[in-house]
């Protein structure tokens, strides 16, 4: 998009907008993800309720302008160059509340972060969100990428989830009228999450729940890595492990500059400092040539590459 687009664009919503919304231009979007890698945002907005996201939303669609989400930053991939578009992220409080309902279910906002959620629902004595606690996402982002860990999935809780088209169109859907499978939510790919009614499966007393966290810590602590990383980088392919076949084709510790294969999991790959996307880039298409060529197998990332696709650079 031309300069003159985006000086419109702002021009335009300012106004618009309340005193506690946040609205930049070019802000660095490297110290905002879970990979510590990537340029500014052309136009960055933390909106303080549905009314400001609602403006941003429908004026950027009106002059065809590109919008993407940017939740804990975790699951994607900044370019170095950064990105031509207007992003969103729901860092105001109003977005990250958590309440109780009168029938049992709770309201969680789509900026709530998921360790706060399982610790919250945990002091509630709500059973069913255990596996959430080590999830570097928010909920939004949870729901967009049906999220998962430890055999559970974010749509294993949801009951219902509120959204809004890229149009500014305000739809509240049930569970079972949406489309979700792994790493996937077909409603959520042209619009923005505002939030979910999650239900518990059931109740139990605190510190039987916390024990439960607990041995999922343990295990989390023992095959992640600590270091910068973005979570899995690759899809698993059918019956099988992507970080199973990372490893066996000896890929463990490959470097690309400070992009590493994480020797804890072969899945991961690290920022052991001063990686750039360049670098992670460049060592994905290591290592998926390297599988393609010893098993056959054509590894997908399930990383994503924000404001980009994988198959322009794959």
């Amino acid at each position: 998009m031309n300069e003159q687009a985006w000086q419109n664009f702002i021009n335009a919503v300012r106004p618009k907008l309340s005193a506690t919304t946040k609205l930049t231009e070019r802000e660095v979007l490297a110290p905002k993800t879970t990979m510590r890698v990537g340029g500014p945002a052309r136009v960055y907005a933390e909106p303080a309720g549905e009314t400001d996201l609602q403006v941003l939303l429908a004026t950027a669609h009106a002059r065809g302008l590109p919008v993407l989400m940017l939740g804990r930053g975790s699951n994607l991939l900044v370019p170095d160059s950064g990105v031509d578009g207007l992003v969103l992220n729901f860092a105001h409080p109003d977005w990250q509340k958590f309440e109780l309902q009168s029938d049992g279910r709770i309201w969680a906002g789509a900026g709530l972060r998921l360790k706060n959620l399982c610790g919250l629902a945990t002091k509630a004595g709500l059973v069913g969100f255990e596996f959430l606690e080590g999830i570097p996402a928010s909920v939004g982002g949870a729901l967009r990428m049906n999220a998962g860990a430890m055999g559970g999935w974010m749509f294993d809780v949801v009951d219902e989830v509120h959204l809004m088209t890229l149009t500014g169109e305000k739809r509240v859907l049930k569970r079972a009228a949406m489309h979700v499978d792994y790493r996937y939510c077909g409603e959520l790919r042209e619009a923005v999450a505002l939030g979910a009614f999650l239900r518990s499966s059931a109740q139990a007393d605190t510190q039987d729940i916390r024990r439960q966290i607990d041995v999922y810590q343990k295990k989390r602590l023992e095959s992640q890595p600590r270091e910068p990383s973005a979570g899995c980088i690759f899809k698993n392919p059918p019956n099988c492990s992507a970080g199973k076949l990372i490893d066996e084709c000896g890929l463990k510790g490959e470097r690309v500059g400070d992009a590493e294969v994480s020797p804890v999991h072969a899945n991961f790959i690290v920022n052991r400092g001063a990686a750039t996307c360049a670098d992670i880039i460049a060592l994905i298409r290591r290592v998926r040539a390297r599988v393609k060529g010893a098993r056959g197998v054509d590894l997908e990332p399930e990383v994503l590459l924000f404001g980009q696709n994988w198959k322009d650079l794959l």
